[in-house]
């Protein structure tokens, strides 16, 4: 048994199926009103259209700054020239001190002026990315624009397999909650019987397990199974930290009840139309490979399905 949930909210405006109606893997369960959703769809293409543009403009910044760039490049090896030239007149006192601060002053601006503008190169160059269209402008728009898409398409909720919707309670004009169950589906093509025995019982199971099943709704048929799984645990022995003093169960019976443990088994046999999920059976277990017990299993499991004409 499923319990479908949508992914997004609003109000039901169609309903396109009935109660207890057999369904097919992707036919359309329900409808939710997606105006807002097909708004929020073209409000991101029109984001993405912006930033595709804005991709522009940061190429057109990019060429404007190599330009200045190659500008400041020019000016900063003149100014490094000019600067040398005139140290060494300085030294041989030719020029004066203030001639010589003056070219290193213009010096240190030209070389951190050519620095900012290749920083500036650098930054820009990163926001657009390897190629057209892989700016981080362009690649958040597009994201945007695929989950408005996405949310889109999930205001329409089809059946996942083939199976049959049980319990139908919608109607149009009630509001659906995302995450919040809605329908009950029951797949039809993986229902499994499952079995509680004994711990004493499950000992004695190996790979080499089989079953008879006989269900209350087939008196007198008998039905093929094998052992597919076992269960490792039971809820009773569950602890979860909650702070509190352990809970010992206390018991007055001098033989206790055994525990139970779940056996869950299979078949290549198609399960009978007439069943139903929480379906009734009779499970006998016997080991294939032993003819005398095969043999007591298919006596007491055929008595049982008689016996379901009774009662």
């Amino acid at each position: 048994m499923v319990q479908l949930a949508p992914e997004v909210s609003g109000p039901i405006i169609d309903v396109a199926i009935g109660n207890n109606q057999h369904v097919e893997k992707g036919q359309l369960l329900f409808t939710i009103n997606h105006s807002k959703y097909t708004l929020a769809v073209n409000e991101a293409k029109v984001a993405l259209q912006q930033a595709y543009e804005q991709e522009k403009s940061l190429y057109a910044q990019v060429e404007a700054a190599v330009a200045n760039t190659a500008s400041s490049n020019a000016n900063y090896h003149n100014a490094t020239a000019e600067y040398q030239r005139i140290s060494k007149l300085a030294k041989k006192n030719l020029v004066s001190t203030s001639m010589r601060d003056r070219a290193y002053a213009n010096y240190q601006a030209a070389r951190s002026t050519l620095h900012a503008y290749k920083q500036q190169t650098l930054a820009i160059k990163a926001k657009l990315g390897e190629s057209g269209g892989d700016s981080s402008l362009v690649m958040a728009a597009k994201n945007h624009l695929a989950q408005a898409a996405l949310d889109l398409s999930h205001t329409q909720i089809f059946a996942p397999n083939k199976g049959v919707i049980t319990n139908l309670q919608l109607e149009v004009g009630a509001m659906a909650t995302a995450n919040q169950p809605m329908l009950t589906f029951i797949p039809i093509d993986s229902l499994w019987v499952a079995a509680d025995f004994r711990e004493k019982a499950i000992a004695l199971i190996s790979k080499t397990s089989a079953a008879y099943v006989t269900y209350d709704a087939l008196p007198g048929q008998v039905f093929n199974f094998t052992v597919a799984s076992r269960d490792f645990g039971v809820a009773a022995a569950q602890q979860t930290a909650s702070g509190q003093l352990t809970s010992v169960e206390v018991s007055n019976r001098w033989v206790r009840d055994a525990q139970r443990i779940r056996v869950n088994l299979s078949s290549e046999q198609v399960i009978p139309e007439q069943l139903f999920v929480g379906s009734r059976a009779t499970v006998v277990l016997y080991p294939v490979d032993n003819v005398w017990w095969q043999t007591l299993a298919s006596m007491q499991i055929n008595l049982a399905g008689l016996l379901h004409y009774i009662y």
